[in-house]
C-alpha cells in the first residue's frame, strides 16, 4: 500500500476505446517567479512576507572546520556543532543587510551539510536524529504572516504575484538538508519516530498555508516522504489533511496549499488497497465533492479532478454518487468554472463502466444539453467536444434511444439560433 511518487508522467495515448488515465497526479504549478542572476538584494517595496521568526540574541557565528577535513572520529561531534550553529536565526526583513558575514557562515554551513549527507554513508548516526529535527523545527516552524488576500477573493495564479519568503536563502537549504536526511539510505524510521511524531506533522501541515510556492513545493515532497516511511503516522496525516479541507470548505474558503495537499492525496489514493475502506469512500463524498463549490476552484482543480478519477478507477460503484454530486454543485453563472466541470466530467466518462453510465446518463445529458445551449460560447464549444471522443460516442450510440430525445432539441436550436456560429 505504498503511495506512488507525485511526479508528472507523459499522458498515454488511447489505444482502445476506453482511455487509460494518468498514473501520477498533475503537479502543482510553481507560480511565475522571476529569478534574476546573481545575488538578490531585497528591495523594500517587493512583497516579501515577514514570518514571525524569533531572532537569536547572539548572532555571531564562528566558522567551523570543514567536515571533510576533520579526523573521522571527530566528524559526528562537528556535524552536531554545525547543526546547532544553524539554529541561529537572522533578520531578513527589517534589516536585510545586517549580519551579512554571519548569514554567509550559516548559508555555507547548510550547504556543506547538504553535500555531506548526500555523498557520505554512515553519517546519519543515532545522535544526529534529534539535532536534525530540532534544527529543522527551529528554522521553519513559525507563525506565517497574515494573508495578503484575507477576504478569500479568488487568487489568480496567472495575475497575482505570490508573497515570497524573505529568509528563503536559508530556508531553502534547511528544506534541502531535511529532504536529503529523510532520503538517506542510512535513515531509520524506527529511530526517527521518537522525534518525527504527530506534533511535528501538525506543525509541518500548518506551513502549507505559506504564500511562497517554492516553500509549498518542498513541503509537499517532505510530507510525502514522511507518509511513505512512517506507517504509524499515515492515518493521522490523512485525518489532519481532512481537517484542513473541512475548515477551507465550510469556514475560511482561504488556504494557499490546497493544490499541493490534493497532489499528495492523489498519490496516496493510488496506493489504497482494494476493497476501499468506508473511511476513504466518505472522504470522496464529504470532502472531495464539496471542494468543487469553493470559489477559488481554478487554483486546485486539476489535482482535485485527478483524485476523483483515481477513486472511480479503484471502485466503479462510486460513479453514480460522484456524478450526482458534480451535477448538484454545477455552477449556474460562472462560465470558466463550468468549463472546468466539463473537463472533469469528460475525464470521468473516459473511465466509466457502461453499466454505471446507464444509471446516470439521463440527468447527465440533461446538463450537457443545457451546456450545448449555453450563451457562453466556450461552454457550448467545450460540451460539443464530447462528440469528438470515441469512447463517449460509443456509450451514446449504445443508448441512443434515451439520449437523443434529450440532446436533439438543444442541438437543433443551436444550429438555428446561437449567436456565435
Amino acid at each position: 500500500q505504498q503511495p506512488q511518487q507525485p511526479q508528472q508522467q507523459p499522458q498515454q495515448q488511447p489505444t482502445s476505446n476506453k482511455r487509460p488515465s494518468n498514473s501520477a497526479p498533475p503537479p502543482t504549478q510553481l507560480n511565475k517567479i522571476k529569478y534574476s542572476g546573481g545575488p538578490q538584494i531585497v528591495k523594500k517595496e517587493r512583497r516579501h512576507s515577514s514570518s514571525r521568526f524569533n531572532l537569536s540574541k547572539n548572532r555571531e557565528l564562528q566558522k567551523l572546520p570543514a567536515l571533510k577535513d576533520a579526523p573521522p572520529h571527530e566528524r559526528e561531534e562537528l556535524f552536531i556543532q554545525k547543526l546547532r550553529q544553524c539554529c541561529v536565526l537572522f533578520d531578513f526583513i527589517s534589516d536585510p543587510l545586517s549580519d551579512l558575514k554571519f548569514k554567509e557562515v550559516k548559508r555555507a554551513g547548510l550547504n556543506e551539510m547538504v553535500e555531506y549527507i548526500t555523498h557520505n554513508r554512515d553519517v546519519v548516526t543515532e545522535a544526529i536524529y534529534p539535532e536534525a529535527v530540532i534544527m529543522f523545527s527551529v528554522n521553519l516552524f513559525r507563525t506565517l504572516p497574515p494573508s495578503s488576500n484575507p477576504t478569500g477573493a479568488e487568487f489568480d495564479p496567472e495575475e497575482d504575484e505570490p508573497t515570497l519568503e524573505a529568509a528563503w536563502p536559508h530556508l531553502q537549504l534547511v528544506y534541502e538538508f531535511f529532504l536529503r536526511f529523510l532520503e538517506s539510505p542510512d535513515f531509520q524510521p524506527n529511530v526517527a519516530k521518537k522525534y518525527i511524531d504527530q506534533k511535528f506533522v501538525l506543525s509541518l501541515l500548518d506551513l502549507f498555508d505559506s504564500e511562497d510556492p517554492r516553500e509549498r513545493d518542498f513541503l509537499k515532497t517532505i510530507l510525502h516522504r514522511i507518509y511513505g516511511k512512517f506507517l504509524g503516522l499515515r492515518a493521522y496525516v490523512r485525518r489532519q489533511i481532512n481537517n484542513i479541507f473541512y475548515r477551507f470548505i465550510y469556514e475560511t474558503e482561504h488556504h494557499n496549499g490546497i493544490a499541493e495537499l490534493l497532489e499528495i492525496l492523489g498519490s496516496i489514493i493510488n496506493g489504497f488497497a482494494l476493497p476501499l475502506k468506508e473511511e476513504h469512500k466518505m472522504f470522496l463524498i464529504r470532502v472531495l465533492l464539496p471542494l468543487h463549490k469553493v470559489k477559488s476552484l481554478s487554483v486546485y482543480h486539476p489535482q482535485l479532478a485527478y483524485c476523483v478519477v483515481q477513486f472511480l478507477e479503484k471502485d466503479s460503484s462510486l460513479t453514480e454518487p460522484v456524478i450526482v454530486g458534480l451535477l448538484k454543485f454545477w455552477p449556474k453563472t460562472h462560465s470558466p468554472k463550468e468549463v472546468m466541470f466539463l473537463n472533469e466530467l469528460e475525464e470521468i466518462l473516459d473511465v466509466i463502466e457502461p453499466s454505471e453510465f446507464v444509471k446516470v446518463m439521463e440527468p447527465l445529458f440533461r446538463q450537457l444539453a443545457k451546456c450545448v445551449s449555453s450563451p457562453h460560447f466556450q461552454v457550448a464549444e467545450r460540451a460539443l467536444y464530447y462528440w469528438n471522443n470515441e469512447y463517449i460516442m460509443s456509450l451514446i450510440s449504445d443508448n441512443a434511444a434515451k439520449i437523443l430525445p434529450i440532446m436533439f432539441p438543444a442541438l437543433y436550436k443551436n444550429s438555428k439560433s446561437h449567436w456565435n456560429k
